[in-house]
């Protein structure tokens, strides 16, 4: 990671982090490095999600963009992996998505993407910081070479299309509950589920700037769990701000996380004889429940980092076809080249349909161990994760857990905060080793 970059794009609080000035440098450097360095007119697509700073930052992209004689296609609000899909079919130099995906309304972020649609390679993210801090000058283009924008809402209608024509099966009659997390997906997910079919039922699609991910969508599906039972739904699913991932709710109320969805499909792929390698891909937060599972069907996994960036890295070195992480960022590698929420759930439908089985029993193999995940705010990350009292009370843990459970603790890649995170036989167990590792966090004088 770079000084400004995390794993998933440049994040903060907007106008205290990340400015204005940023966006404009951003623009700039990605309209030369892609044109005018190399004697063309670069194009660059940009989405965004609801907040109302995403409109700030998109201007400001666009104004260094042309200012570097790029030409920018605006989509507006649109998700995550509709700018993947769209950068990589429509021959774009590069994309950019303007979200802070699951953060609150006051953040925001700016994620890159290459003319693949694949999040940007290092080598190239550390020379736009070094444009940001004044290392690099780039010239302006003058006279004709200025840039353009261009309305791309077409853009966003051909990724619907796209999705659309996922769907193997008719929707027809199915009751199916969205929460769109009054970001990114309110317009495109109803869209999509309303031309296969579905009885669709919305909520949380009335976004006003300021209730992205507020009490909503799938960091807070406690209010779709209430809405499938309560309306007698047969499914639902939740996104997040910038709908690159998806969380389930069966018939029952019952949360399926994206653990269940590598299950649920892989077994699926397995079965049709499509599984390559016979392994899905997951990260190292990962439940012990879904490898239980998985190895009762025979199917083998890899661990990443967490990071759906690392996951697919694994996926393109490997060739596995199907990979993701609990927090529902799930990649189907034969159609995408990132985490895409309504297409998690189109899938997720496709197996429900093909098998005629509820989504409860699809995804009762996988019974998780509990587990307890605690974020401690921070005034250094790598002081409080490198500190030898703190992996001292780590290695303690692990020990006294030994093969009944098991501790991680790991830096965020997007926030100032370490993530602490125990499974064992009983919540209560979880509790007590993960505040004892706190505690020593706290003693050490590391919280911000």
């Amino acid at each position: 990671m770079g000084k400004y970059f995390g794993t998933d794009g440049f994040r903060g609080e907007a106008n205290k982090d990340l400015t204005f000035d940023h966006a404009i440098k951003i623009g700039r450097f990605l309209g030369w490095y892609y044109g005018a360095r190399l004697n063309k007119k670069a194009k660059v697509v940009i989405g965004k999600d609801t907040r109302r700073s995403s409109y700030m930052f998109e201007y400001a992209l666009c104004t260094g963009l042309m200012a570097s004689g790029a030409d920018a296609y605006i989509m507006h609000v649109t998700t995550t992996p509709s700018v993947a899909y769209i950068t990589r079919v429509d021959d774009f130099d590069c994309g950019i998505m303007i979200s802070a995906s699951h953060n609150p309304y006051y953040d925001n972020g700016i994620k890159l993407l290459n003319g693949n649609g694949e999040k940007m390679d290092e080598e190239t993210i550390l020379e736009v910081e070094d444009y940001i801090d004044g290392k690099l000058e780039i010239p302006v283009s003058e006279r004709d070479a200025i840039g353009r924008t261009v309305d791309y809402v077409a853009g966003r209608n051909r990724y619907i299309g796209h999705l659309i024509s996922m769907s193997k099966y008719s929707f027809k009659d199915v009751k199916v509950g969205l929460d769109c997390a009054n970001g990114a997906s309110w317009q495109i997910a109803k869209a999509v589920f309303d031309a296969l079919g579905a009885k669709t039922y919305v909520i949380n699609a009335e976004p006003d700037g300021y209730n992205i991910n507020t009490n909503c969508g799938s960091t807070h599906i406690e209010h779709l769990q209430k809405y499938v039972v309560d309306n007698g739904l047969d499914i639902g699913f939740a996104f997040d701000g910038d709908a690159d991932r998806c969380l389930c709710v069966d018939e029952k109320g019952n949360v399926v996380t994206g653990d269940h969805v590598l299950y649920i499909y892989g077994l699926y792929m397995k079965e049709r004889g499509k599984l390559l390698n016979n392994k899905v891909v997951t990260t190292v937060m990962s439940n012990f429940g879904l490898y239980k599972a998985l190895d009762k069907v025979g199917i083998e996994y890899d661990k990443t980092k967490v990071g759906d960036k690392y996951v697919y890295e694994n996926m393109v070195q490997t060739g596995n076809r199907l990979g993701g992480e609990q927090s529902g960022h799930t990649i189907f590698l034969k159609y995408e080249t990132t985490g895409d929420g309504i297409l998690t759930a189109l899938k997720l439908m496709e197996v429900m349909l093909a098998k005629e089985k509820p989504m409860s029993e699809l995804a009762a193999p996988v019974v998780f161990y509990p587990q307890v995940l605690k974020n401690v705010r921070v005034k250094s990350k790598p002081d409080a994760q490198n500190d030898p009292d703190v992996q001292a009370a780590v290695a303690k843990v692990a020990e006294e857990l030994g093969d009944t459970g098991r501790i991680l603790v790991r830096e965020s890649g997007t926030e100032p905060v370490i993530r602490v995170m125990v499974e064992a036989g009983t919540k209560e167990i979880c509790e007590k080793y993960v505040d004892s590792v706190i505690a020593v966090i706290e003693q050490k004088g590391h919280l911000a």
